[in-house]
């Protein structure tokens, strides 16, 4: 097997964490974009959602991660029952998460359900690759918001197309491969082909958003629906 080498080093994110809802067994987040969810092997990488929360909330533990590049709701587990308890829920699907998104282009159907299974090759990393044979089942659905033209500083425009993305599976990098697969990547996907066109202005981060997050407090038993409007 391939030795998958890692030398990314995150640069410094001075955005802050906001804290949108919190009690004694959870909270609710906003991560910013540009931050580790959890610190890497390097030592370089040591800044995370989980480093700088545990500064205040000793005992609190990662139930997800979303992406570097990727903002949004995220929920924190105070301690280890808790983490237990929603870790279930995941595993079980019954969490229901909606991602705001902008597309290159301009997506011809305004609904749709993207079905195909995602696979770790080492030769690619830290990229998925979408392999039926060697993949796990991952599948999402994308509904259209609106197809609108970014005006570019060169006085050209930019066909884009903003969705609304619910994951029914929790793969890596599934939204942003599984967009690659519809041939619109995410804009600013540096992994997935979603970066603008050499020479032209390269845009400021990954267009990709966890705006909605429903689940089952575990102790309450009520619903919680965490949202957050996206940024861009």
């Amino acid at each position: 097997m391939s030795k998958i080498i890692d030398n990314f080093i995150a640069p410094p994110c001075h955005d802050e964490i906001d804290i949108l809802w919190q009690d004694a067994h959870l909270l609710l987040i906003n991560k910013p974009a540009g931050l580790l969810s959890l610190s890497g092997k390097n030592p370089q990488n040591f800044d995370s959602v989980h480093y700088r929360l545990v500064q205040d909330f000793p005992g609190c533990t990662l139930v997800h991660r979303l992406d570097f590049g990727t903002s949004g709701l995220m929920v924190i587990a105070r301690n280890k029952a808790i983490n237990a308890a929603l870790c279930q829920q995941f595993s079980q699907r019954t969490v229901n998460k909606v991602y705001s998104a902008l597309l290159c282009g301009h997506l011809e159907n305004d609904e749709g359900i993207i079905d195909a299974a995602i696979a770790k090759d080492p030769a690619l990393f830290p990229r998925m690759t979408i392999s039926a044979i060697n993949g796990k089942s991952a599948r999402s659905r994308y509904q259209v918001v609106e197809r609108f033209y970014q005006q570019r500083e060169n006085g050209t425009s930019l066909p884009l197309t903003r969705v609304e993305l619910t994951p029914e599976t929790g793969r890596t990098h599934q939204l942003r491969i599984h967009c690659q697969l519809l041939g619109h990547p995410i804009l600013g996907c540096d992994l997935y082909g979603g970066l603008l066109l050499p020479g032209t202005e390269q845009t400021p981060r990954l267009m990709l958003h966890a705006s909605e997050l429903r689940f089952v407090h575990p102790v309450s038993k009520e619903p919680i629906h965490g949202r957050n409007t996206s940024p861009f």
